[in-house]
């Protein structure tokens, strides 16, 4: 039976897309620019900056799918596994917000058996219960892209190819063996869309404003470099060495007066032998490139909701205006959270699992990836929301409320225990043994 009779549409071809109507945005050749607008833009670098910071230092969990104490167990088992390996947690989620600038990352999915601390940090492990966890996470460098690998005439993507340096040979990552991670979707496009994408026109008009407006500067403090030749050599024979010498060597001088770009020019007019002299600009027409400038950084910050970021360089804006810009800006940069947390939880998570389901039998569901918030919590408006619903008989106080109150305010967790001590233990299964092992991995030899 047919179950699809058309077709997406990709504009692909041998496994590269042109989707992208400017050539420059294309494939490894967009990369490059996303990195120099990164990398090269004091605006652009601030608002990735601020993004990144207010990414990492969210709290990522991982809840059970269920409420039996295997549930818990696995819950437990997965958020072990971000923090037994080779890299760390934080260095693994830097690599992945990668995404955010080039609308896409590739990560491998690296495996080892957790048999306890090895030479190999590959394969070493602080648990010695025999499970499968997480080698590492590693990145499949964006600008190594050699094509996207697809199933013969169908719109299924399979893998990704690179040629990563220093060998350059071609390297295929199977999508079941990786974390694929993009900003949104079109046409199901594996490339997503850069978050710079929109800002690309004004980096690049605020970019020349600035070449020219450094050039401009640089002529009016300098001058401009003519060098006049002796009435002798006005016109002279192309085939006199001596003469063609001398004009070489009047060249060098000029063109030798400024180190970075070389201007200058030899005239014929010098009555007594050589002249040299600096011809200032005309600066009676001058523009005013800062503000051109600023409009420009303006748009750009714009373009991601990320315009609060301008307001302390400005005259005007209030403390109120500056705080619905970042409730925006945060609920923006939530989404992107939300992306990571569906790629773990759709990819990561239930693979993991499955290589561990004789460890974790009768599970309710896998567990979930889920993330704090950006901002914290007001603890004024949220104590006077308690205490108002609570008169009101709305709510009532209960265990669970006073967790979520202790969370958010940053309290020690409530005793649990009879003996005054906090119940925090969670049974994990024993060490299993050869026969309960649910997957063989290659690194088992290690």
């Amino acid at each position: 039976m047919r179950y699809e009779y058309g077709r997406i549409g990709q504009y692909r071809y041998a496994g590269m897309f042109f989707e992208e109507f400017l050539p420059e945005l294309r494939g490894t050749r967009g990369v490059q620019t996303y990195y120099q607008m990164s990398e090269n833009d004091d605006t652009v670098g601030a608002i990735l900056f601020a993004i990144q910071m207010l990414m990492r230092q969210v709290d990522f969990t991982i809840e059970p799918g269920g409420p039996s104490e295997t549930d818990k167990a696995a819950a437990e088992f997965v958020d072990s596994c971000l923090y037994d390996m080779a890299n760390t947690w934080q260095d693994t989620l830097a690599e992945i917000l990668s995404f955010l600038t080039y609308g896409w990352s590739y990560h491998e999915i690296c495996y080892k058996r957790r048999n306890g601390h090895k030479r190999d940090p590959d394969f070493s492990s602080k648990y010695d219960d025999g499970l499968i966890g997480w080698s590492k996470l590693p990145i499949r460098a964006q600008d190594t892209l050699f094509r996207w690998e697809y199933k013969p005439g169908t719109d299924v993507l399979t893998g990704m190819s690179q040629m990563p340096p220093p060998d350059f040979g071609v390297l295929t990552i199977p999508l079941g063996k990786a974390l694929h991670f993009r900003t949104t979707s079109v046409k199901n496009n594996p490339e997503g869309r850069s978050i710079l994408r929109t800002a690309y026109r004004s980096w690049y008009f605020k970019t020349r404003i600035q070449e020219i407006e450094g050039i401009g500067i640089e002529r009016n403090l300098a001058g401009f470099p003519v060098l006049y030749a002796p009435p002798d050599l006005a016109i002279w024979d192309e085939h006199d060495k001596k003469a063609q010498e001398a004009m070489d060597w009047a060249l060098d001088i000029v063109t030798g007066i400024k180190q970075d770009s070389k201007m200058g020019i030899v005239l014929p007019g010098g009555e007594n032998g050589w002249k040299l002299e600096l011809l200032t600009g005309n600066t009676s027409k001058a523009v005013d490139t800062n503000a051109i400038i600023e409009r420009y950084d303006k748009r750009i910050a714009t373009t991601v909701l990320a315009d609060f970021v301008m307001l302390g360089q400005q005259s005007v804006g209030s403390f109120a205006l500056a705080s619905n810009k970042t409730k925006i800006f945060a609920l923006a940069v939530g989404t992107y959270l939300d992306v990571i947390c569906d790629v773990f939880n759709s990819q990561g998570i239930p693979r993991l699992m499955e290589l561990n389901r004789n460890a974790f039998a009768g599970i309710t569901d896998y567990p979930r990836m889920v993330h704090g918030d950006i901002e914290d919590k007001d603890l004024s408006v949220l104590g006077e929301f308690l205490q108002r619903t609570s008169a009101a008989g709305i709510l009532q106080p209960d265990e669970q409320i006073e967790d979520y109150v202790r969370r958010e305010a940053g309290l020690p967790e409530r005793l649990t225990t009879e003996s005054g001590s906090a119940d925090l233990s969670i049974d994990r299964p024993s060490k299993i043994t050869e026969t309960d092992r649910g997957a063989v991995l290659p690194g088992d030899t290690e």
